[in-house]
């Protein structure tokens, strides 16, 4: 692994059949949720609300943070 790589976060993203991968619904609110490695070899995981009863507005908003964090 090079020291560029070990200098930011490595998200830990699996997308499979599930299009509601990265997302739970509680209580009627949609949240996102997702792993960082970091440099540091240890791990954090990442849970936000994503503040939407819509599931489909919900997908939409976890692609575009999942884009942004990596």
């Amino acid at each position: 692994m090079s020291t560029t790589t070990l200098l930011h976060p490595i998200l830990a993203l699996r997308f499979g059949e599930n299009p509601d991968h990265h997302l739970w619904n509680n209580n009627g609110t949609w949240w996102c949720h997702y792993t960082e490695h970091l440099p540091d070899y240890t791990k954090r995981r990442v849970r936000l609300s994503l503040h939407t009863h819509d599931r489909s507005v919900a997908r939409i908003l976890r692609d575009a943070l999942l884009q942004e964090a990596a």
